[in-house]
């Protein structure tokens, strides 16, 4: 008989999984600013709450170019 530990084997959860979960449970909100399922004025919102918790991004970003 096999042993594994919570988390290996089996199926590997999507990454949509893990950030549903994460809200669900944690109250966790991980969102891409380049997300094209939200609107424009909702990316800017992300990119806003981003830059105000994190800082600014690179400059080597080249979304708006």
């Amino acid at each position: 008989m096999r042993f594994h530990p919570k988390g290996y084997g089996g199926q590997r959860r999507s990454p949509d999984e893990v950030k549903r979960d994460g809200w669900r449970e944690q109250g966790v909100l991980a969102v891409s600013v380049d997300d094209q399922r939200l609107t424009w004025p909702e990316r800017e919102l992300v990119e806003q709450l981003g830059t105000r918790l994190y800082g600014p991004r690179p400059a080597e970003d080249l979304r708006h170019g």
